[in-house]
C-alpha cells in the first residue's frame, strides 16, 4: 500500500513521514508537553484521509512507527517505559479518545468523570477516585467531546451547550461546556460491558438470589408487564437487560431508548432512538412519537429504555392492548414512588384524564415492579418485587413477593444484611402455570434468607 501526501507518494511503514519537517528542539520538555508536540508534528506530517482507510491493527502499527522515528529525532532521552507509554498515548489520540482510553479499555471501571481538564475520576466498585489522568487544557477535552458526538450525527457548540450521546460499545455519554459549564469542559460516561452481564453474574455479585433469578425470568416468559424502578445509577438498565434475555428468541423487539445503550442478544430486535432538535429548533423526534410508531411495526415487545415524560400513556395503552410482555424502567425511591411518577408524567401531556382513571389504566397495564437500589457501599441490589393487584377505593394496591432487608454496616463500610420471600404468593403464578412455567416449592418459603 502506498501513502499519498501533499508533495509525492511515500511507501507505509516509516516512511509514512512527509519530507522536510522539523524536529523537536528542546531534549529537556515536560512529558506533557513533549507528548503535544510529537501530536502535534504527527499530525503535521501524514496523511489523515489515508489514515481512514487503513485497519486498525495496521494503522496502530503504523503510528507507533511514526512516533518512534520522532522521538530518535528529537534527541529528548526516555527510557524504555517512558517510550512505550508515550507512544500508546499517542496512538490513542489519533484512534481513540486520548488521555481516556485506558480507562475505557479497564473492566473494573464503570463510570468515567471528568471535571474539567485536570480532573478525571472513575467509579471503582462503586467507590470514586481520583485518578491521575489530565488533558492538555480545555481545548484538548474540547476535541475529545467534539470526537464522541460527531461519529453519531450530534453537535456541541455555545448555541448547544449540552448534548447525550452514545460510545461503540453502548456506553452512555452527556457532556457539558461553557457557558452553561462554570470550570470548563464537563464529560460524563457510564460504561457498558463488551459482554452483557447474565443472570448468573448478578447472582453472584449477590444482587439478587437464585430464587428470584428463576421467578423473575419466569415471569418475563409468561409476558407480565414489568416496570424496573430506581436512583440514578442504581443498575436499571443491567436488570433490563438481563431480564430481557429471557424473551424467546422467535418473538419480534422493538426497543425504544434517548440514547441507544440496551444491549439484547436476540436475532428480531429492531431499535430505535430519539433525535434532538437541529440548531433551527427542527427535526425533534421524541419517545412518545417513537411509542406511537412502534404499534404500526408489528412488535410482539415493546421495551422503553427510561420512561420519563408523556410517553408513558402511549405506553400503558400499548400494555393494555395486546403488547403484553412489554418492560420500562423510570427512576424513583420506591415502588410506590414509581406509581407516583407515572402518574405525574401522564398529567405532562394536558389530557383531561381524571385521577382514578390513570390509575385504573396504571394497575391493568403494570402487573410487577422491581425495585433496583444502589447501597452506600457501592453494592447494587434488588431489594423489592411487588406484585400490583389492583385497586381499591382511589388507591393502587401492592403486595411485596421478594424483599432485601439491610441489618447493619462492618467496620469498613459494607453494608450487610439478606434476601427473603416475604410468604405471600403472588397471584400472577396461575399465569406461570398457563405458560407451562414451574417453580420450586420452597420459592415463596419466609423462613428461608440469603445474605
Amino acid at each position: 500500500m502506498k501513502l499519498q501526501d501533499r508533495d509525492n507518494v511515500i511507501e507505509s511503514g516509516p516512511a509514512l513521514l512527509t519530507s522536510g519537517a522539523r524536529s523537536l528542539s528542546h531534549a529537556t520538555l515536560d512529558y506533557h508537553q513533549l507528548k503535544g508536540k510529537l501530536h502535534s508534528q504527527l499530525l503535521g506530517r501524514i496523511d489523515l484521509e489515508v489514515l481512514g482507510n487503513m485497519a486498525p491493527e495496521r494503522l496502530r502499527a503504523e503510528l507507533g512507527s511514526v512516533v518512534e522515528r520522532l522521538l530518535n529525532e528529537s534527541g529528548v532521552a526516555l527510557n524504555s517505559v517512558e517510550r512505550k507509554n508515550i507512544i500508546r498515548e499517542i496512538q490513542d489520540e489519533v484512534m481513540g479518545l486520548g488521555p481516556i482510553e485506558p480507562l475505557l479499555a479497564d473492566p473494573t471501571v464503570s463510570d468515567i468523570l471528568v471535571n474539567g481538564p485536570n480532573k478525571v475520576y472513575v467509579e471503582r466498585h462503586g467507590r470514586l477516585e481520583l485518578t491521575d489522568i489530565v488533558f492538555f487544557d480545555a481545548d484538548h477535552l474540547m476535541k475529545i467531546i467534539d470526537k464522541i458526538v460527531s461519529r453519531i450525527g450530534r453537535r456541541i457548540d455555545e448555541s448547544s451547550p449540552m448534548v447525550d450521546a452514545r460510545l461503540p460499545d453502548g456506553s452512555r455519554v452527556n457532556a457539558i461546556i461553557p457557558p452553561l459549564a462554570l470550570d470548563g469542559p464537563i464529560l460524563s460516561i457510564r460504561r457498558f460491558s463488551v459482554v452483557p452481564l447474565r443472570s448468573d453474574d448478578l447472582v453472584n455479585n449477590k444482587s439478587l438470589t437464585p430464587e428470584l433469578a428463576q421467578l423473575l425470568a419466569g415471569m418475563v416468559r409468561a409476558k407480565m408487564n414489568i416496570l424496573i424502578s430506581g436512583g440514578t445509577g442504581s443498575g436499571k438498565t443491567t436488570l433490563l437487560n438481563v431480564l430481557s434475555s429471557a424473551i424467546p428468541s422467535t418473538e419480534r423487539i422493538v426497543t425504544i431508548e434517548d440514547a441507544a445503550e440496551l444491549q439484547l442478544q436476540q436475532p428480531h430486535v429492531v431499535r430505535l432512538e430519539t433525535r434532538p432538535p437541529n440548531v433551527e429548533g427542527r427535526g425533534e423526534v421524541n419517545q412518545r412519537a417513537l411509542v406511537r410508531n412502534s404499534l404500526r411495526m408489528r412488535p410482539d415487545r415493546i421495551i422503553v429504555g427510561e420512561v420519563r415524560g408523556v410517553e408513558v400513556v402511549d405506553m400503558l395503552q400499548a400494555m393494555n392492548t395486546g403488547h403484553e410482555g412489554s418492560m420500562a424502567t423510570v427512576h424513583a425511591n420506591s415502588p410506590r414512588d414509581a406509581l407516583t411518577r407515572l402518574e405525574n408524567m401522564a398529567g405532562m401531556g394536558g389530557m383531561a384524564i381524571a385521577p382514578k382513571a390513570m390509575r385504573q389504566q396504571i394497575s391493568s397495564a403494570i402487573m410487577a415492579i422491581v425495585q433496583v437500589n444502589r447501597l452506600t457501599d457501592g453494592q447494587r441490589k434488588i431489594v423489592s418485587l411487588q406484585e400490583i393487584v389492583g385497586m381499591e377505593g382511589d388507591i393502587i394496591t401492592m403486595q411485596e413477593i421478594y424483599g432485601y432487608t439491610q441489618t447493619g454496616v462492618t467496620a469498613n463500610g459494607m453494608v450487610q444484611g439478606h434476601f427473603g420471600a416475604t410468604g405471600v404468593r403472588p397471584k400472577f403464578m396461575g399465569r406461570l402455570k398457563a405458560y407451562g412455567i414451574s417453580l420450586p416449592s420452597e420459592t415463596f418459603d419466609q423462613t428461608r434468607t440469603f445474605e
